[in-house]
């Protein structure tokens, strides 16, 4: 392992936390970022990342994205750390880079397994599912909500993808956190996709952060219908209930007690006071998010299948609201997303 040339496309938050423990440990990794701020401050003063477990300083190899075409070397392993919507164009970007046996991994919210696919094949394809939480305002420093003893991550191959490579990558991100290999890749990140649709954007039109909009006076409803709603998608899309966030097999039995019991375990393991989501940090930095890829990709399907998702629907056309300039994320949203509950 210590021989594989590795890459982390997308050093934000989540990619530099990873980067910065693979650097720790020795290993031939670069990380490729589009901040320029971000790459300049890491070259000149090195990475520094706060977690529960203390603080970590590394100096790790760095490349600006348009660096990217100068590189003569391939890479085995390419953990790709960007935004779902950017997964088609980025691995365009660095598939001539990756080895004819190397593999690129998507560590991404959303449905993106196959869309990777279909840019590097499926032969050369991991699917995986992160659980980190981080939070990065200035470049060069990020601070990690759940360090190393309380990420998770899971990776499988597709079917007619490399089995043979899962154990590698595994052993890659064990630096990072706890890891598990699963049979079907695809139904374990629907899996996370129901976690992602109760909790991300949800909590990010209320403006607060994660446990504080739980505690908020009904937002467990909503989040819990969210959720159920993605969780109806996901049978009719022929997906099996896993157990992920460390659920056990009896834990999922009763289908509709799974999303609750998920919800519960994320909090009780993975959420730290303060945290805000992803989606919130976006639209804090004026970005777009990856809600079309959450609540909008339960919604689309489901008006495919003919799955009703009321809740899905109301949150990503507020969360589109917000993306437009029309809406401020706020404990006022809650109104709009309880009188959905009422329906």
């Amino acid at each position: 392992m210590h021989d594989s040339r590795i890459a982390v496309l997308g050093a934000g938050a989540n990619g530099a936390s990873i980067g910065a423990d693979l650097t720790a440990a020795g290993l031939d990794v670069v990380l490729i970022e589009q901040w320029p701020a971000h790459v300049e401050r890491m070259r000149s003063e090195g990475l520094r990342i706060d977690s529960p477990q203390g603080e970590l300083h590394v100096r790790p190899r760095t490349l600006h994205l348009c660096e990217v075409a100068t590189l003569r070397q391939q890479f085995d392993i390419v953990l790709m750390l960007m935004k779902a919507y950017d997964s088609r164009w980025a691995a365009q970007l660095v598939a001539p880079h990756l080895a004819d046996d190397g593999v690129l991994a998507a560590l991404q919210n959303g449905m993106t397994t196959h869309t990777v696919a279909d840019v590097v094949g499926v032969r050369r394809t991991m699917g995986a599912v992160i659980e980190v939480s981080s939070t990065m305002t200035e470049p060069g420093h990020v601070t990690r909500h759940t360090g190393v003893p309380q990420s998770w991550f899971a990776v499988g191959a597709l079917p007619g993808g490399p089995t043979e490579r899962q154990e590698d990558l595994a052993r890659l991100l064990r630096h990072s956190g706890t890891v598990e290999t699963v049979e079907d890749i695809v139904a374990t990140k629907w899996m996370k996709l129901i976690s992602n649709s109760s909790l991300l954007v949800t909590s990010a039109l209320l403006g607060l952060p994660m446990l504080d909009a739980l505690h908020t006076d009904r937002m467990r409803d909503v989040m819990l219908r969210a959720g159920q709603e993605a969780l109806a998608v996901g049978r009719e899309l022929g997906h099996p209930v896993l157990p992920i966030f460390g659920l056990t097999a009896d834990e999922i039995v009763d289908e509709s007690r799974v999303v609750e019991i998920m919800l519960d375990k994320l909090f009780a393991g993975f959420v730290k006071p303060g945290a805000t989501t992803t989606v919130l940090q976006d639209w804090r930095k004026g970005r777009r998010s990856e809600a079309q890829d959450l609540n909008g990709h339960v919604a689309a399907e489901g008006a495919r299948l003919g799955v009703p998702t009321p809740m899905n629907d109301t949150v990503i056309e507020l969360a589109r609201r917000v993306e437009r300039g029309e809406l401020e994320p706020g404990p006022s949203n809650l109104a709009l997303l309880t009188a959905t509950l009422a329906g």
